[in-house]
């Protein structure tokens, strides 16, 4: 196993948070934190480029369809009614063409991050993944109030500023995906000797 302070993720400032100007904002807060920024570029996205990013195996699908039902059954909103369906594969899939369609309307900037427990923290400072149910402190839960309930019922994904992987199976598809070996820089933080 690698040092703990080595660990790499992926983070993308999805459309929203490009478009409203957040991208300084995500990065001090990573920054402030400890973190380091190891790679970073600015890319406008093509359909099939975001559809190898995500993936597409039932697995996945089942897993983004119920949190969606899950999330519709604690709000009283029926899911069959939105969807069509009540199978989380067919929702899930559904939910993967809204994001094609979302992360390519503008550009993302996407950068790689590494440090200590890179993933777990880059998670907990970005939030739950729907807006409404993120902690104030976090970039989703300061900058969104976005929820499914809306944003399904309008056809579209949830508006939740950044992307970051969420294990280190998923880090070490997406950096490859967004970066090649020659984008990702090695240097030492001016402060790294105190920190760990």
């Amino acid at each position: 196993m690698a040092k703990p302070q080595d660990e790499r993720t992926l983070v993308l400032v999805k459309p929203d948070g490009v478009i409203r100007g957040l991208i300084g904002e995500t990065i001090l807060r990573f920054e402030k934190r400890g973190l380091k920024i190891i790679a970073l570029k600015m890319v406008w996205p093509t359909s099939e480029h975001i559809d190898q990013h995500y993936p597409s195996h039932n697995e996945w699908f089942s897993n983004v369809g119920s949190r969606t039902s899950e999330f519709f059954k604690n709000k009283n909103i029926d899911v069959k009614e939105h969807f069509g369906t009540e199978n989380a594969v067919e929702i899930g899939k559904q939910v993967k063409d809204w994001l094609l369609d979302y992360m390519t309307v503008g550009p993302v900037v996407a950068m790689v991050i590494e440090g200590m427990h890179a993933i777990t923290t880059v998670r907990k400072l970005v939030g739950h993944t729907y807006p409404i149910e993120a902690l104030p402190g976090t970039i989703r839960g300061d900058f969104s109030v976005d929820t499914p309930s809306a944003a399904n019922v309008e056809k579209r994904v949830v508006k939740n500023i950044v992307h970051a992987s969420g294990n280190e199976d998923e880090a070490m598809h997406e950096i490859e995906h967004w970066f090649s070996p020659e984008e990702i820089h090695h240097y030492k933080r001016a402060d790294e000797h105190i920190m760990f």
